[in-house]
């Protein structure tokens, strides 16, 4: 008898709790008394619908190219982390998966299709222009957007009409360096050190010294290397400096042009150099003397320093997720990036079901339509090549800061 009582009053307890258990406050808009403590994710709460939209990304996040790779990655995550928190796009979250391709055109080519695996619908990328060449032939045949950050190169967009980038392309920035020198009286005789096993390099070189003729520029000596000799530049700056060269252009990344930097340091050569935005960061750059960097030149969209609310807002919110080498142009061009695809998807009014096709269509129309203000510039445009319109700027290091000239 006393063991059916005990039996009666355990099965009344387990009935109340299970009554409890399905009578739990469900997570949901309507409800104001959710328990935030059994919410996994606050995006729970914030999102109107349901479905993700999955943005890739695919840049060098090892290897020699590295510093660029890992500044797109944290500013595209952190202009993600904005939208999300603020109900991401079109009442959707938003989810960006970003992989590595070492600055190698196979590599990158890999990691598009293993994003096409994970569900890709856009890409924001890729980094680097001889991987970005790469993978928007691919992009083109399944007519993704592709939106790169940094991906100067002409043939970056050449292969279809869903290919847009941030960045100005190699010859706007060849030919803006070259107005910029003139215009502003920087030099006379210029010297160049280019990389001809390059793309983005010789792109950019070969559009200065059009310009440079046209701007009554000198040209004295133009002198190549190849990623095979990128690390011995005695002859090149040698023969340079013979020829009494005022200024050193270098249409070229961080990692040869902080060699030249030493090399030319220690052979007693102090021209003023100036470069594009793969001279951005060479500040960063590991095992280097920044001080060898004291009155270089850049063309760069994006000043850390600068006291405008965005740049103030967008290098704070950087600072908290990431390493402050990383804060550079390419983060910034990422940033934008993000809030471009932002700005077209609502334009186009994009959903998760839509498949990568339709996404594609509907992204290249809304692209020509929006205006963002961003980090690196105001009032940016796009045109239906996938040009963006914006103003170049120049800085110069100044104890170990960019400063306007």
């Amino acid at each position: 008898m006393k063991l059916k009582k005990i039996l009666a009053v355990v099965l009344s307890l387990l009935m109340v709790l299970s009554f409890a258990a399905c009578t739990k406050a469900p997570v949901d808009e309507g409800n104001s008394e959710v328990d935030e403590s059994n919410v996994n994710s606050e995006n729970a709460l914030t999102f109107e619908k349901e479905g993700v939209i999955k943005i890739g990304g695919i840049g060098p996040l090892t290897g020699d190219a590295a510093l660029y790779g890992n500044a797109v990655k944290y500013g595209a995550e952190l202009a993600v982390k904005e939208i999300n928190a603020k109900g991401g796009i079109n009442g959707y979250e938003v989810e960006y998966k970003m992989e590595d391709d070492m600055h190698d055109a196979e590599k990158s080519v890999n990691a598009y299709g293993a994003l096409k695996d994970w569900g890709m619908q856009m890409l924001m990328g890729t980094v680097t222009s001889v991987p970005c060449t790469a993978v928007s032939n691919e992009a083109a045949n399944d007519n993704m957007f592709l939106l790169t950050p940094s991906g100067s190169a002409v043939e970056c967009l050449q292969a279809g009409d869903t290919l847009f980038r941030v960045c100005f392309s190699d010859p706007n920035q060849g030919i803006a360096s070259a107005d910029y020198i003139a215009n502003n009286n920087v030099a006379k005789k210029i010297g160049i050190i280019f990389n001809s096993s390059d793309v983005y390099s010789t792109g950019i070189k070969d559009k200065f010294v059009e310009q440079a003729a046209a701007k009554n520029l000198e040209i004295v000596a133009t002198e190549a290397f190849t990623n095979d000799s990128a690390t011995d530049f005695t002859a090149q700056l040698t023969n340079i400096k013979s020829k009494g060269a005022e200024l050193v252009f270098l249409p070229i990344y961080t990692a040869p042009a902080s060699l030249i930097l030493q090399q030319a340091n220690t052979m007693g050569f102090a021209p003023i150099f100036f470069g594009c935005d793969g001279l951005d960061g060479i500040l960063s750059v590991e095992n280097f003397d920044a001080k060898l960097a004291e009155g270089v030149m850049l063309l760069t969209p994006f000043v850390a320093n600068a006291t405008d609310a965005a740049t103030v807002n967008f290098v704070k919110g950087f600072k908290e997720i990431s390493d402050e080498k990383y804060l550079n142009q390419f983060a910034a061009d990422a940033y934008d990036a993000i809030y471009a695809i932002k700005a077209a998807a609502e334009k186009a009014n994009v959903t998760p079901e839509m498949d990568v096709e339709a996404t594609g269509d509907a992204m290249k129309a809304a692209m020509v339509e929006i205006s963002i203000d961003g980090v690196t510039g105001a009032g940016i445009t796009w045109t239906a090549d996938g040009e963006p319109s914006k103003e170049p700027k120049a800085v110069k290091i100044v104890n170990g800061e960019y400063v306007a000239p």
